[in-house]
């Protein structure tokens, strides 16, 4: 963030290895050390579950690339939130930041918090599963330490996220090498009648594409960000290009590489695939995969707050959350107040800690937004034609997108309706409710103003501008 004449900026600080650290770190989370199982065992064979990886990626990247039309279209940090405001209205736009910031970034948040706290304490416990309770205060201990390094220095919360970014690289290199290796000794055993088995119902390539997808969620990490960027009407596409295809490309090595080393049903019946694995191959060393996932895990969790952050802070600059949540810190200029904020949430929902499902009901909230924002693409291709387009892909892509994020909301529903989704659509529609009197009455209670004079001296925070 810098300071001029006009008040408070965010820094242009991010430049092409740090934004291809960004998409890259944040997508390579826990996912991809844990995720292959549900894959496999959702669509039922190898070789189906080496298409969904393909497919995945596939579909990343197209949204990506989309998304950076967008981005350099209309160059505000804040990615589907602000995008919805510009093209769909307030009252959409404040639906989607009141489930984003209730339930979408705290439960991606919790859930790789948990998995990193998986991981971190799995070498203590070989064997047996490590108790809950020790999990939980790992993952809540972990989430404060990330929301204290990126309160105090955006600078810091760069460097942890390009470090754990080779760690992770060099640790699926490691299982691509090991898998190349034992493919030499053992042969393509484990590949031969690779599509038998699969599972053909709709429902199945719903559910196994949302636990995919899982893994490649972060693709619009840059989006939430675009302020901070340098030149991002280059920068933005060239960095979604290099990591989503760097990230297809590993996801789609390491699957070969787990279903080399172990059969379809060890892979399915295996808590955590990368330490499976790393026993297999590395015997007495199997440990050194439980660090490489942890760190991996940590890593991404260390991307979603800095973009999480992000959003509650754009958000309330636009007026759609309280004032306090837009400042930025006076000397080290970070939203700190939207990050503590966003920590508080994650924690909450870390107490309860059934979030299997959650994750299942995330998929199904984001690409609900994602299908909106996408039209939102569509008509300003058709009704805008002659906005300033740094950037621009064939309307195609677009179009392509919508139609499968419209199969990811629908397909689980109508194979198998569950209850839960009516309580998230009813979730995601109750932002109304609150919206009319709060935000368009503009009803404040006075209490409000005071605490926020209160907590503006308190956390020595100031109102942010605009950086275009």
């Amino acid at each position: 963030m810098a300071t001029d004449e006009h008040g408070l900026n965010l820094k242009r600080d991010v430049g092409i290895i740090g934004a291809v650290s960004f998409i890259a770190g944040t997508m390579i989370g826990s996912g991809i050390f844990i995720s292959p199982q549900y894959v496999i065992s959702t669509i039922g064979s190898p070789g189906a579950s080496l298409i969904i990886w393909a497919l995945c990626g596939l579909l990343a990247m197209l949204g990506g690339l989309c998304y950076a039309e967008l981005g350099t279209l209309i160059p505000e940090s804040g990615a589907e939130y602000i995008y919805m405001l510009r093209t769909a209205g307030r009252v959409v736009a404040f639906m989607f930041v009141f489930s984003f910031i209730t339930v979408m970034r705290p439960a991606s948040a919790t859930g790789i918090a948990l998995s990193f706290a998986e991981y971190a304490v799995a070498p203590f416990y070989a064997g047996c599963p490590p108790p809950q309770l020790l999990v939980k205060c790992v993952a809540a201990v972990a989430i404060i330490a990330l929301a204290l390094v990126n309160c105090l220095s955006a600078r810091l919360a760069t460097v942890i996220q390009v470090v754990t970014m080779i760690v992770k690289v060099l640790a699926l290199a490691a299982i691509i090498v090991g898998g190349v290796v034992m493919l030499f000794q053992k042969g393509t055993g484990n590949f031969e009648n690779a599509f038998d088995g699969t599972n053909l119902r709709v429902r199945s390539f719903g559910l196994a594409f949302y636990q995919g997808l899982w893994s490649y969620d972060g693709w619009n990490t840059l989006n939430y960000l675009t302020e901070e960027l340098k030149h991002p009407e280059v920068n933005l596409p060239r960095a979604v290009i290099i990591a989503i295809s760097l990230v297809t490309g590993l996801y789609l090595l390491v699957n070969v590489s787990y279903l080399t080393v172990m059969t379809p049903k060890e892979l399915i019946s295996s808590n955590a695939v990368a330490v499976t694995w790393g026993n297999k191959v590395l015997g007495s060393w199997g440990w050194i995969m439980s660090i490489a996932a942890a760190l991996s895990a940590f890593g991404s969790l260390n991307g979603t707050f800095f973009s999480g952050g992000r959003v509650c802070f754009v958000a309330a600059r636009e007026g759609h959350m309280p004032d306090i949540l837009s400042m930025a810190h006076v000397h080290r200029l970070t939203p700190s107040p939207a990050l503590i904020f966003t920590t508080i949430v994650s924690l909450l929902v870390l107490i309860p800690g059934d979030f299997q499902s959650i994750v299942n009901f995330f998929s199904f909230t984001a690409w609900f937004f994602y299908a909106i924002t996408l039209s939102g693409l569509l008509y300003l291709k058709i009704k805008k034609p002659e906005l300033p387009r740094p950037y621009r892909v064939p309307i195609i892509l677009p179009i392509l997108v919508i139609i499968a994020a419209v199969f990811l909301v629908l397909a689980p529903i109508i194979d198998n309706p569950q209850i839960e989704y009516l309580y998230v659509t009813l979730f995601i529609f109750s932002g109304v409710i609150i919206y009319v009197p709060f935000i368009h009455y503009k009803l404040c209670p006075s209490f409000l103003t005071k605490m926020t004079i209160f907590l503006q001296l308190f956390l020595e925070v100031a109102p942010a501008e605009k950086n275009l």
